[in-house]
């Protein structure tokens, strides 16, 4: 039985505490050497196997096009609001200069020269001659590292100091390789957990615990990303959602077994069979609800795009790293601390199930049909403006404007309009018909969407040609994923027909825009997989059908709310100015997915902490309305203080620049907040009193088919026991 094996696992870590946490650090030392020593560079991917971009990518780079590879803009204007580039050879000659230093950056292959350019150019300098643009090309993005993106800002920042220019920066190198600033919110939502943990323990040891763990758990499954670069390419932004997601589940997988040790020591028993029966009661539900959080995350292999299937399996390894540490390295520690974790008290806490959570459970119990009625109601009414949803590529126009992304994107809109942000590389294979090249940009500079086209490159070598044409809308417009349809659905038809020649639409919007298709086009299989693998590990779980299926139905409707939540903020507006949001922002296209497998991992947490507990009543007495309250009673300030610290931890997020990282953190913090309150302590509580004994309703065809794996407290054990020497 599971629980036996895990309350002597707790049992011997308590015993042997040396020996576990030696044990740790030697595993914990090996794996930092060998991730300093051995450990890849984590390496960024945006686009996904046989979308038309990414065939525009793979043509361009077998033809050793420079166009295949990233662009980065040097946004130049003068600073004197009255000279232009065409009137002045002052400006000219330093705009020349800074080209030229541009070029001479390391991996930069080619730069555009809008110095040399007298009069108004698609791309390179504006009808007003007051903006001007150095284009500079870089390589693939798995050539190119953090690094560049560094020298480019050393670059910029020297030049604007020497020249009378203003310079600012954006393009794709940026969207690559800069990286939130996550470490104030961090340090914030550390602090938060750290009152709530006070405040729920009221000792500053009991406290200390699960702050430990969780950073220990955090750091040792960050060091070893660069290890697992060896069997996938994880990339570079995994480590800031994995810290996200592993602060959170790891603090409050610790809180959860040190609540139960202090229960149990509160009742006499001793140090080592108080954490032994902590493993295996609390840990056990640790031990389940990790892995519904991994097989989750795991499931967005399902998805079918690389990158995606890259962050989950780095963050499922966060996650199991925190499982591991809670069952192990944190008995161990309990049993070091002895009765002094009760010790150096800031207040009196106490250890019993409160009356006011009994009280609570049985005020829902008598009012169940209208808490059901009311709840869902409610929820409903947060989640409907999910179907306002809308995916798309939030650009540098939406960062604040203290940062030079945001500058430059305003300068480039405002002096050639707003699509030259977002250009379109269409890559053409002439290899067996390059007669094509001249009509297909006259189709393209014809279009309704298209601003302008640059003058075509043909390669004959290589029989490859290649357009950037820009938009009239912004990269993160409807309208101009409306145009890349039409173009490859309506204006290169025309023009290749049936010949040789083939064109695809690539660059980074159009890229982005095909994995938003992918995303939503296997969506409902994802749901669909990570629903019914739940289900089942809770069927085994708690023996039941009836307990999986509301389970499920409610973590649906939580992940709905936040979702509504999102779109109201993100895409209507409210509020956003309380979370600095500057402008309205579509929903990045791999995020829903994203949220969808760690919400609905960690609204699984919470149910099964609840359920083991009204389960393990249950066994006990068999009167499913009792212990629907006792479960209530006896997890209510747990699962308040768990859900308090990851609502503390996510919304620290929301205090970066990215929209992307605002929208995570907001997003899982609100879907905590809903399932810890309106769904575990009212929903659930309300529909299991009356469901009644069906709750735990078993075909008997399945019970055969099940391993007998239930619930249940462990038998405990002699200090002779061999397993424990």
């Amino acid at each position: 039985m599971m629980s036996n094996s895990l309350y002597r696992l707790g049992r011997f870590a308590a015993r042997r505490p040396w020996a576990v946490i030696g044990a740790w650090l030697v595993l914990s030392a090996l794996v930092v050497a060998a991730s300093s020593t051995f450990g890849q560079k984590l390496e960024d991917s945006f686009g996904a196997p046989g979308v038309d971009s990414q065939h525009a990518t793979d043509l361009l780079s077998a033809a050793g096009s420079n166009q295949a590879g990233l662009t980065a803009q040097v946004v130049v204007t003068p600073r004197d609001d009255q000279v232009t580039f065409f009137s002045s050879p002052d400006a000219r000659a330093a705009l020349s200069r800074v080209q030229s230093a541009a070029a001479k950056l390391p991996h930069v292959l080619a730069t555009s020269d809008p110095a040399g350019t007298a009069t108004a150019t698609p791309g390179v300098l504006s009808p007003d001659g007051r903006v001007a643009i150095i284009r500079l090309q870089y390589p693939v993005l798995e050539e190119l590292e953090k690094d560049d993106l560094a020298r480019l800002k050393a670059f910029a920042a020297q030049a604007g100091q020497d020249l009378p220019l203003r310079i600012e920066l954006g393009g794709d190198l940026f969207f690559a390789f800069e990286e939130p600033e996550t470490g104030l919110g961090e340090a914030i939502g550390l602090f938060a957990a750290i009152v709530v943990l006070l405040l729920a323990f009221g000792s500053i040891i009991a406290m200390g615990l699960p702050i430990g763990m969780a950073l220990f758990g955090l750091a040792l499954g960050i060091s070893s990303m660069s290890l697992v670069t060896y069997l996938i390419d994880i990339p570079s932004w995994a480590p800031v959602l994995g810290s996200m997601v592993g602060l959170g589940v790891g603090i409050d997988y610790a809180l959860i077994l040190v609540t139960r040790h202090r229960e149990h020591l509160a009742q006499g028993m001793s140090v080592v069979e108080s954490a032994g029966r902590a493993v295996a009661t609390a840990g056990r539900s640790v031990v389940f609800a990790g892995g519904t959080v991994v097989i989750a995350i795991l499931g967005l292999a399902v998805a079918g795009v690389p990158f995606m299937t890259a962050a989950g399996v780095a963050i499922a390894l966060i996650v199991l790293t925190m499982v591991l540490v809670s069952i192990t390295l944190l008995p161990a520690f309990l049993g070091l601390a002895g009765h002094w974790i009760n010790r150096l008290a800031i207040r009196r806490v106490a250890s019993s199930p409160g009356s006011g959570w009994q009280r609570w459970g049985g005020h829902v119990a008598r009012n169940a049909v209208a808490y059901v009625v009311g709840a869902t109601v409610l929820l409903l009414a947060l989640a409907a403006p999910v179907l306002a949803l809308r995916v798309g590529t939030p650009d540098e126009g939406a960062l604040p404007d203290n940062v030079t992304q945001r500058r430059a994107y305003d300068l480039v809109a405002a002096g050639f309009g707003p699509g030259i942000n977002g250009p379109l590389v269409i890559a053409v294979d002439i290899s067996k018909d390059a007669s094509v090249v001249q009509p297909l940009l006259d189709a393209v500079s014809a279009d309704e969407g298209i601003a302008d086209v640059m003058p075509p490159q043909v390669n004959p070598a290589a029989g490859v040609a290649t357009l950037v044409a820009f938009p009239t809308t912004g990269p993160q417009d409807d309208a101009t994923v409306e145009t890349i349809e039409r173009l490859r659905a309506e204006v290169f038809p025309p023009v290749i027909g049936d010949g040789p020649a083939k064109a695809h639409v690539g660059g980074q919007t159009a890229s982005l825009a095909d994995v938003a298709d992918r995303v939503s086009d296997r969506l409902p299989l994802f749901i669909g997989a990570v629903i019914l693998l739940s289900i089942v590990l809770l069927t085994v779980v708690f023996r039941s059908v009836v307990v999986p299926l509301k389970a499920a139905l409610m973590n649906l409707l939580s992940i709905g709310a936040s979702f509504g939540v999102m779109v109201m903020v993100f895409q209507w507006g409210w509020g956003a100015d309380l979370i600095g949001l500057e402008t309205t922002v579509p929903i990045l296209p791999f995020i829903p997915m994203f949220m969808f497998a760690i919400l609905f991992g960690l609204s699984m947490d919470y149910e099964v902490f609840l359920l083991s507990r009204i389960r393990e009543e249950y066994l006990d007495t068999g009167d499913n309305d009792t212990s629907v309250i006792h479960g209530i009673a006896s997890t209510g300030r747990v699962i308040t203080s768990a859900a308090l610290i990851m609502i503390s931890v996510f919304l620290s997020f929301v205090l970066s620049d990215d929209p992307s990282t605002k929208m995570f953190g907001l997003g899982l913090a609100t879907a905590v907040f809903v399932d810890a309150t309106i769904v575990r302590l009212v929903l659930v509580p309300a529909a299991m009193k009356l469901l009644g004994n069906a709750n735990w309703w078993l075909p008997a065809w399945l019970a055969r088919l099940l391993p007998t794996e239930r619930v249940q407290r462990p038998q405990p054990v002699t200090d002779k026991d061999p397993a424990l020497v």
